[in-house]
């Protein structure tokens, strides 16, 4: 579905290509939903993307409903990283939630978009791509739902609560700093929520800091 490998921070697609030994075109879908929301009926929209279009639009037409109303994904990158990276925005909401630093989410929310989209064009895919259903369009259900197993990891983690679920955004932060090495981008989000799992720096600290750097101009 999506995803970036830990050791190389190659996508997704990437590795199932390098793993399949015969010519296939791997599309993936992507967007906000939890399955406990859709066994109750209720809606939401997704993407599917594909480097073949003609495979991107004969998943759509076969799996379109009233339940997931899909859209045409035409940045595979782009969907992919932004796809991943959204679970690691998942876990500095849960810290935030977890220092009582709530009120900033909003302000993670404006920061991480931007802070991904220009990893997207470093990679080479559309920055308007981060703010679609794969990142930004996903963000109510990963940084706010009780649902979302990274948010909940990353309260857990600052409070030195046990969690024996998957969290994909703790692996996808290693992924995450060998693309920003790789492409030489700035991810002080990512960076961040790195340092507070593998390096054990105090997530307060790290969180304030994060809002709290350098003044510069928003978008520039």
């Amino acid at each position: 579905m999506k995803g970036l490998e830990a050791g190389s921070g190659k996508r997704l697609t990437e590795v199932f290509k390098e793993e399949v030994d015969y010519d296939i075109n791997p599309a993936i879908w992507v967007g906000p939903g939890h399955v406990q929301d859709f066994v109750k009926g209720k809606p939401n929209c997704m993407v599917i993307d594909c480097e073949d279009i003609d495979t991107t639009k004969w998943i759509v037409k076969n799996l379109n409903s009233r339940l997931i109303r899909f859209y045409y994904g035409c940045d595979l990158i782009g969907n992919e990283i932004g796809a991943a990276s959204k679970n690691v925005m998942g876990i500095a909401a849960g810290m935030l939630d977890g220092v009582g630093l709530t009120s900033l989410k909003g302000a993670l929310m404006a920061r991480g978009t931007r802070e991904i989209s220009r990893l997207i064009v470093a990679a080479g895919g559309d920055e308007i791509t981060a703010y679609g259903l794969c990142h930004l369009g996903d963000y109510e259900a990963t940084l706010f739902s009780s649902h979302s197993h990274n948010r909940r990891f990353g309260e857990a983690w600052v409070k030195g609560e046990p969690f024996a679920k998957l969290a994909e955004g703790v692996d996808t932060t290693s992924a995450l700093m060998i693309l920003s090495e790789k492409y030489d981008v700035d991810l002080p989000i990512c960076r961040g929520v790195h340092s507070i799992i593998f390096e054990h720096q105090d997530p307060e600290k790290v969180l304030e800091n994060m809002f709290l750097r350098s003044i510069k101009f928003e978008f520039f």
